[in-house]
């Protein structure tokens, strides 16, 4: 979302949720950013009222966070991570919100071919790598470790499959053997 630049004109308050490790924003404040209205909280009142689907989520999705005020005291406001907000985004019917809008479906159409053809994604990757300024040597080396991470995390999985396996047929060999000498399975801890 880099290249969708219509908030620099407008600051937007955000803040650092420590309970699920993700940046928070001000709804209010990308709300009014992108519709210029002049009472914020009417305009989030309407779009509530119109979306129920929204509306239904957003005690979950807009939870209320400290946030400096303009009077430079901290009160709760309204705040939503980026996957909150973008849903939000996607009520507000103004032409200021149809470049994320654009951009929504670009990137979800995206992510569809590359469900589709996976090698899609490591194309992209490569691109996105190679617009950020890396050398190809560091994007293969990048690349290999990646897919050596994913192979050894494969092994591991499997082990632990087999290893959880061989646990439950030894309790299970273990409570038959307690079974055949008469000892109860389950015992009281008073």
């Amino acid at each position: 979302m880099s290249n969708i630049k219509l908030f620099e004109t407008k600051q937007i308050r955000s803040v650092w949720n420590e309970s699920d490790s993700k940046w928070y924003f001000s709804v209010a404040d990308v709300v009014e950013t992108l519709t210029d209205t002049t009472n914020v909280r009417d305009y989030i009142k309407k779009m509530r009222k119109r979306e129920p689907e929204l509306n239904a989520n957003w005690g979950t999705m807009c939870p209320p966070l400290e946030l400096l005020a303009p009077d430079g005291k901290r009160r709760k406001t309204q705040c939503a991570n980026a996957e909150g907000l973008l849903r939000i985004i996607q009520s507000v019917p103004s032409p200021k919100a149809e470049p994320f809008k654009r951009w929504l479906a670009k990137v979800g159409y995206e992510r569809l071919e590359e469900i589709e053809n996976p090698e899609l994604a490591a194309a992209r990757m490569r691109e996105l790598y190679k617009a950020k300024g890396y050398s190809d040597e560091w994007i293969e080396k990048r690349v290999r470790g990646i897919a050596i991470r994913d192979e050894l995390t494969n092994e591991w999985k499997a082990f632990l499959e087999v290893d959880r396996r061989a646990d439950e047929r030894s309790v299970i060999r273990r409570m038959r053997i307690h079974t055949a000498e008469g000892a109860t399975l389950f015992r009281p801890t008073c």
